[in-house]
Formats: structure tokens, C-alpha cells, sequence
């Protein structure tokens, strides 16, 4: 196969960023986006894999995320090309960038999944305020915007694997009701 150019290649840019600006966001954007294939892909695992009474609940809250997740590493890889760059695509590679650990193979109990996912989520966040300050810093208005935008979705999906992991809930039993059923049986 013939390249046109490495990956890591500056290529100019349309919009008028230098050289040195597309440099460091794009090493930047490109960390952002092997992470969000490495939430995606742990997303997509999750809603594959859950069971249980809430089955139906976190299936469809699942596929929202990693439908979610999966437009904003297409905005970001878009937004790399945009600065003059090949986004990062090979699975080895992204391991490598990736800022955020994927779950090793195998199925575990769905609280643990929702709050390693919640753990993630709330890595990326760190990582984008750094970003956003730098763009910020180096007048990269665009990137500034999108990873805002980002940001905020990201927050939101925290927030409601918080929910799904909260404390509080409608029943009063402590005991199983499976008990209960078998105690009034006997009677």
C-alpha cells in the first residue's frame, strides 16, 4: 500500500491554527480519542453482557451511552483532521493512548461495571478541563467548544450511572421476598 503520509504527520490546516497550536491539541485530542473507543467498546460490552431485573433499564441506558460516546470520538477525530492529522485508529495504538483502563474480559456483576464505567467518566472529565484550558490558553476557540460541549455529556452520564449506583430505592424489606413468600407459606 502506498501512504500518503505517517499518522503523526502535520499536514497543515484550513483554518489557521499553527503548526505548533495543531501540534499540542492534536496530541491532546488524539489521548481523548482512544479513550472514548475504550469507554465505547466498555459500553457496548456492558449492554451485550447485563442481566437481571433492571435488564431492560441498563440495556437501552448502555446502547444511549455508547451511541453517545461514539458520536463524540467521531467529533473529535473529525476535529483532528480539521487540525492537519490522522486521528489514531489501530487497536494497539489506541491501547497504548488510552487514558482510561478497559475492563479485562470476562462478566462481573453490573454494580461493578457502573462504577468502573463511573470512574471512567469521571477521568475523562479531569482530562477535558485540562484540555479545554489549554485550547483556551493557545486560542484554539474550536476545540474549546467542542470539548465543552463534551464535557457537559459526559458530567450528565456520570451523573446517571450515579443514580442507577444511589443508595435509596421504594422497598422497605430488607428481608428477600423470596423469605417472606416461604414464611407465609408455612403458616
Amino acid at each position: 500500500m502506498d501512504k500518503l503520509r505517517e499518522q503523526k504527520e502535520y499536514a497543515d490546516n484550513p483554518v489557521g491554527l499553527s503548526k505548533e497550536t495543531a501540534t499540542a491539541m492534536a496530541k491532546e485530542l488524539d489521548r481523548h480519542l482512544a479513550s472514548f473507543i475504550t469507554l465505547y467498546q466498555q459500553y457496548h460490552k456492558h449492554h451485550w453482557l447485563v442481566e437481571g431485573p433492571q435488564f431492560r433499564d441498563l440495556h437501552l441506558f448502555f446502547e444511549e451511552n455508547y451511541n453517545q460516546v461514539h458520536m463524540q470520538y467521531d467529533k473529535i477525530a473529525e476535529r483532528l483532521t480539521v487540525m492537519g492529522y490522522a486521528p489514531t485508529c489501530h487497536p494497539q495504538n489506541v491501547y497504548k493512548l488510552s487514558y482510561v483502563e478497559h475492563e479485562p474480559e470476562g462478566v462481573f456483576r453490573i454494580r461493578e461495571c457502573l462504577q468502573r464505567d463511573m470512574e471512567a467518566e469521571k477521568t475523562i472529565t479531569v482530562e477535558l478541563r485540562k484540555s479545554i484550558k489549554n485550547a483556551t490558553e493557545r486560542m484554539d476557540y474550536a476545540t474549546e467548544t467542542l470539548l465543552k460541549e463534551i464535557l457537559y455529556k459526559v458530567e450528565d452520564r456520570a451523573h446517571h450511572i450515579e443514580h442507577f449506583l444511589g443508595e435509596d430505592s421504594v422497598l422497605l424489606r430488607e428481608e428477600p421476598l423470596e423469605k417472606e413468600l416461604s414464611g407465609s407459606a408455612a403458616k
